[in-house]
Formats: structure tokens, sequence, C-alpha cells
């Protein structure tokens, strides 16, 4: 099967052997945009079940959709799939990021199953308060310099372009996927500030709402570490990294990296059938 029939799927065609957790949580989906990565998306939810989902902002990319439409296929299967997921018992709820602030006009209601909140308070199993935000509220740049959030968007956007076609130059000499503006942000000094600073201050918040924690999105980085006390979750993004964060009946939280799940996938096919497509299943790979 080609990884671009994934989308064609049904429900009757889901794997037996799906990861059933308790909760997770997905954030800066983007879709409305080309970098968003909807079929390997639709791969991760058709394979990991779950009792609640949350979607920490920026689902859908009301900046660039402004400045161009682009809704292929894919982006509607995705919304199709999270709306057949609540009419069928699943929890979800969106908590709308930056990119998609249009639906903070819609805070408290219900669409088609799907709660819509400015933040949440989970409790896991093991009796751990989190708090779910986007993240947004604690960037400087948004909240002072929004203009400036809209020309760095428009620069990531060019680095993403940039980033497919060199990733497509990659490919066709057998090198893996390789990501420039993570590259670059991890290299850029004042970038691994900006991600340090965000993350103190929104650890500083959570332990000012009485949480044992914080889950959020926005700066596409996935990591799950202590910050002075307070256990801080970023469940990355769904462009580059394609992470996101699970909790399992038991409690215990891990970052799912579904990016080397397909490259798995795809190896493991090829040996068996001498092509590149992938299979219906493979390991589960995570970030502790």
């Amino acid at each position: 099967m080609r990884r671009d029939d994934l989308a064609d799927l049904k429900d009757d065609d889901l794997p037996a052997d799906r990861l059933r957790v308790r909760t997770v949580w997905i954030s800066d989906l983007h879709l409305g945009t080309p970098g968003c990565q909807a079929v390997a998306l639709l791969d991760f939810l058709r394979n990991v079940e779950c009792e609640t989902l949350f979607l920490v902002g920026d689902i859908i990319d009301g900046w660039q959709l402004r400045r161009q439409w682009y809704w292929p296929q894919a982006h509607n299967d995705v919304v199709q799939k999270l709306l057949r997921q609540a009419r069928k018992g699943t929890r979800v709820i969106f908590v709308p990021g930056n990119h998609d602030e249009f639906a903070r006009r819609y805070l408290g209601h219900n669409f088609g199953g799907v709660d819509v909140v400015g933040e949440h308070v989970h409790q896991t199993a093991d009796g751990r308060l989190l708090w779910v935000t986007h993240g947004d509220l604690f960037d400087g740049v948004i909240q002072c310099a929004k203009w400036l959030a809209y020309v760095g968007d428009w620069a990531y956007e060019l680095t993403l372009r940039i980033n497919r076609r060199l990733n497509s130059l990659r490919a066709r000499v057998g090198l893996p996927y390789w990501s420039l503006s993570r590259y670059l942000k991890l290299k850029v000094k004042r970038a691994v500030s900006y991600v340090g600073d965000f993350e103190a201050a929104v650890a500083r918040e959570a332990r000012a709402r009485g949480a044992h924690g914080v889950v959020c999105g926005h700066i596409h980085h996935a990591e799950m570490r202590d910050i002075d006390g307070i256990l801080y979750c970023n469940d990355g993004d769904w462009v580059e990294s394609l992470t996101a964060l699970v909790e399992h009946p038991d409690g215990r939280l891990e970052i799912i990296d579904w990016s080397q799940r397909l490259a798995a996938a795809a190896g493991q096919h090829a040996v068996r059938t001498g092509s590149s497509a992938a299979p219906s299943a493979a390991p589960w790979p995570a970030r502790t």
C-alpha cells in the first residue's frame, strides 16, 4: 500500500493492534498549509485509541488561509476523522492557539462533539493535575509585537518550502529526512534562549495555578522535563517532528515520535517486498 493511500482507508480498515492509551495531546497541526503532515496524522489517529483527545491549538492555520487558500482532501479527512472520534465516544477538547484564534470567540461551545475551551485542567490516572494551554499567551512576540510574529510566520513558511525541496533531493540519494528549521532553532543562540524563557514562564504559571505540570504546544519542540518541580510537557507539532504526548492507563506520560514509526515501517516493508511503501504496523517509538 502506498502511503498516499492511507487517507482513503475507512474505519473498518483500522488495525487490530492499535495503541490504546487514556489520553492524547496533539497540537500545531497547521491544517491549511502545505507543511501540514496530514497523511501521517491520519495514520496516527487510526493507530491510536484514547478516551480523551486534546487538540492543543494551531489546529487550523487561519493566518495562512487568509493569505492563500490551501485545503486538500487529506485535510478534510483529518477533520472528519476527529469528528468521527467524537461521535464514537472519545472526549475531544479543543484549546485554540494563536493561528486559530478565531475559535476563541466560541469558548464554552460544543461543535459536533468537540468542546472549545480556553484552557483545561486534566487529572491523570495517578492523580496529578496538568494545566493544558496552547502557550501563545506566554510568547512575548505574540503579545507585544504581533506584526513581528506575522513576519516570523512568513519566514518559517519560506524555510519549510526550502526544506521540502532539500529533502526531495536527499530522498533521491537515499538520505533520511532532515529538518532545516529545527537545526536553525537549535543552533541560533537567541532562538534557544527564547525556547528556554517560554518553558520557564509556562512552568511558573502552572505552579501559580496549583498544578503539578503543564501541557502545551506552540513552539514546535517536543519535550518532557522537570522545571523547578513542575512537569513541563510540550507535545511538539505535525509539521516537522510528528510528535504527540500520550498518557497510559496507569498515568505514565510519554512522547510518541511518529516520524520514527513511519521510517521504521517503510524500512521493514522495503526489506520484505522490495518497495518503499509502509505497512500498517510498526513499533511505537517514544521520547522520554
